[in-house]
């Protein structure tokens, strides 16, 4: 695998734990340590300001400016960039103290901790500030941001002098001034801001976009006196606060913030200097909120191991991410591969979003992930005018987006790549499948799906003698080939897509015969259009080796010159980086997975002998060089009882950035990534399948734990499936009955449940 962990944060099953302060390490836990409630993110940064390495960040979901490229170049490249913009710093604080500037990269310090409680969202961090004039003081610092009104973020500092006495001066702000990292520049017009005793007050425009955001603080500061405004800035709004330190004296600032987006400026209905009305919570009302928003979280979606802390700590924090990041509660937002916790990926979404992302909120919260997929619906009309582009018809969605736009610039990757379209096909499947939400299929998905297989039929073409259809031109899956011809990933996914949609449009005919003209007439599908995809579908070509089984990732491959990817020293690390683009592309290297997504995906056409002949060939080709790579490993390995690499791989997707084993965690969260390791344990060690008939379950388990539990819902039933070192039982907490598999056997699952004994053999599907 060539990648090693960078063991940094201590292990605790609740919480995450920095003892000890390291530069080296800071941009990595102001990621570790981002917080989020879908509305708002804000990375881990020192409130006080830190002259060290540093990325102070907070965003809003939907809140973008856009970057526009050079003219000139060719038709169907992208002309302009979106991305998610650094909005407002409303922890700004600067601390002085006997006369000396708070800042951890040049003052003395001991005792630093920094921790991160799952259970509460709580950020607390606390130290000794050690002044060059003698004495102390000892800081504390608690952050939260409400996940019960998510306009809302808290913040409490507290002050314990020691040794001296003179003055401890805090001023306190909200900062619209921050520079976007990517740009080097600041893109907020401050449009108006104000304060008064126990007030801040400020309203800013993004400059090219024009989308105006209002944030408000109350606070209050006990053993402070409010000397005077602070020092005047364009983009600050700032009071000073004032106390005389004695020894043992305890100060106290707490502050509520309520920060509101209101679309574009000439769309939202409140003059510059009027404001929301103020919110009602505390500190403390947050913090008990919080609790109680987690402890449903935990009752609906936690996993628990047994055995081994370092694995629960990091399942159970992709677990706190996925909520904070996305829960369904936004509509018309979708998610950034990096969540809301850096600039990197420019908070774009990307096809991960329907292929790793959504079976997490499927079996978690089918709203959540409704509202996912109403994103591609709403969206439909720039997908459209994207095939358009492309000199294609229907819908082509972009490979990288926030508003529905094209926001990728690399050609090879927004124009060659039809995995976001049929990935959307393949999430309104997964989606209709196990929630039976018909509805959606007939207000949305049948239209979606005709404009999707339209592109499909007019991106592909038939061979020269007609005799197999294909796509020419093409990037799959794994991005490290480009250009290639019948990519077996694209083809199966776009006959799949067509196959799909003709199936819906038999359903709906029968279900609804008027939504079923509805669709057919918005769309304009001819009867001749449906006899071309009828014809696609009987004609796709999947390039096999008939003899071996391994199916070709495209044609050629098999004869391109070998790399040895064990032998890259990790120095090299991320090679995007360190080698050049025709470096990377001029072998047979593989950057994530491609034919063995598709062998995940469907999972059941496969047998398990074509599925070990084509992981033990591609295997030994990935770089993973994606962080969504380790997790498809690790399950087809725990299917196939591949034990060593089953653990190896899922250790590497559950503790991605916890242990920064790619060495850029301080560029944002891989928030894809964690949902992917989600699907490690679910899929991979619980053997759950949802692609057939039925649900299915062949748990195993790893040698380094004593077991397991996770939880399912699945057609209005609350599946419950424990385990230990001998048995698997599977019990039903909602519901009154389900059908599933269990190690290939049909059973009924009821609220008593039935134990399995776990099997022995490693062709049963057993660790």
């Amino acid at each position: 695998m060539g990648k090693i962990a960078d063991r940094y944060f201590e292990t605790d099953p609740y919480s995450v734990i920095e003892r000890g302060f390291k530069d080296a390490h800071s941009e990595e836990s102001e990621s570790v340590f981002s917080l989020g409630n879908e509305y708002m993110g804000l990375r881990g940064y020192f409130e006080e300001g830190y002259g060290g390495k540093s990325l102070v960040g907070s965003y809003m979901n939907g809140i973008y400016e856009k970057r526009m490229s050079p003219e000139g170049g060719y038709k169907g490249i992208a002309r302009a960039t979106e991305y998610m913009v650094n909005a407002l710093d409303y922890m700004y604080v600067k601390i002085k103290a006997a006369g000396e500037t708070l800042d951890l990269a040049s003052c003395g310090f001991s005792g630093f901790v920094r921790s991160l409680d799952l259970r509460s969202g709580l950020l607390k961090r606390e130290f000794t500030w050690m002044l060059r004039s003698g004495g102390s003081v000892k800081l504390t610092f608690c952050r939260m941001l409400s996940m019960k009104d998510v306009n809302v973020a808290v913040q409490k500092i507290t002050a314990v002098t020691e040794g001296f006495e003179g003055e401890i001066r805090l001023t306190v702000g909200l900062d619209l001034g921050k520079v976007h990292r990517t740009d080097g520049i600041n893109r907020w017009s401050v449009l108006h801001k104000g304060s008064e005793k126990g007030k801040l007050f400020i309203t800013g425009k993004t400059e090219s976009e024009g989308f105006v955001i209002k944030g408000t603080a109350s606070y209050t500061a006990a053993g402070f006196e409010e000397d005077e405004e602070g020092a005047e800035s364009e983009k600050i709004v700032s009071r000073v606060l004032m106390g005389l330190a004695k020894d043992g004296k305890a100060f106290e600032f707490t502050r509520t913030v309520n920060l509101t987006s209101f679309g574009r400026y000439d769309e939202y209905n409140l003059k510059d200097d009027e404001y929301p009305k103020e919110t009602k919570a505390t500190f403390d009302s947050v913090y008990a909120d919080n609790k109680a928003f987690w402890q449903k979280a935990y009752e609906t979606s936690d996993i628990v191991i047994k055995g081994d802390d370092k694995d629960q700590q990091g399942i159970r924090y992709c677990i706190f991410q996925m909520y904070q990041t996305y829960n369904g509660a936004k509509t018309g937002t979708n998610i950034g591969a990096k969540g809301l916790t850096g600039e990197s990926y420019n908070g774009n979404a990307f096809w991960d979003t329907e292929t790793y992302c959504l079976p997490f909120y499927i079996f978690n919260n089918p709203e959540g992930a409704r509202n996912l997929l109403y994103f591609r619906y709403l969206t439909l009309e720039n997908a459209k005018e994207r095939a358009r582009e492309l000199d294609c018809r229907g819908a082509f969605y972009p490979i990288a987006t926030i508003s529905g736009e094209e926001c990728c610039n690399l050609w090879q990757h927004a124009s060659l790549q039809l995995q976001a379209s049929t990935a959307v096909a393949y999430g309104i499947w997964l989606y209709t499948k196990i929630t039976k939400d018909r509805t959606f299929v007939r207000d949305y998905g049948l239209e979606m799906l005709i404009e999707i297989s339209r592109m499909l039929a007019s991106r592909g073409d038939f061979n020269a003698d007609h005799t197999a259809y294909g796509y020419y031109c093409v990037m799959g899956p794994d991005e490290f080939q480009m250009m290639v011809n019948n990519n077996a990933y694209t083809n199966y996914m776009g006959r799949f897509t067509i196959d799909y949609l003709l199936e819906e449009l038999e359903k709906v005919k029968e279900e609804s015969p008027k939504e079923y003209e509805n669709a057919v007439k918005k769309t304009g599908l001819t009867n001749d259009e449906l006899k071309l995809f009828k014809e696609i579908s009987k004609l796709m070509y999947i390039p096999r080796d008939e003899k071996t089984g391994i199916i070709e990732q495209h044609e050629g491959f098999f004869k391109l010159p070998h790399v040895d990817v064990d032998s890259i020293p990790v120095s090299d690390f991320p090679l995007y980086s360190h080698w050049s683009y025709d470096h990377i592309y001029r072998n047979d290297m593989i950057k994530q997975p491609d034919v063995l997504m598709l062998m995940l995906l469907f999972n059941g056409s496969f047998t398990t002998d074509e599925i070990k002949a084509n992981y033990d060939y591609y295997e030994p080709k990935c770089i993973h060089e994606s962080s969504l790579s380790p997790s498809v490993h690790s399950i087809l390995a725990s299917q196939l009882g591949y034990a060593k690499e089953a653990d190896e791989f899922f250790s590497f997707a559950t503790r991605m950035d916890l242990d920064n084993y790619n060495r850029n965690t301080g560029e944002g969260l891989h928030t894809t990534s964690i949902a992917a390791a989600w699907m490690n344990i679910v899929f991979g060690f619980g053997g759950f399948r949802c692609d057939g008939e039925l649900p299915k379950f062949a748990p195993v388990v790893p040698a380094k734990w004593k077991g397991y539990s996770f939880r399912l819902s699945i057609r209005g039933c609350e599946v419950l499936v424990e385990t230990d070192r001998e048995k698997a039982h599977i019990s039903l907490l909602k519901g009154k009955s389900l059908d599933a598999l269990v190690y290939g056997k049909e059973v009924t699952l009821t609220p008593a449940g039935e134990s399995f004994p776990l099997f022995e053999k490693a062709e049963e599907n057993v660790i």
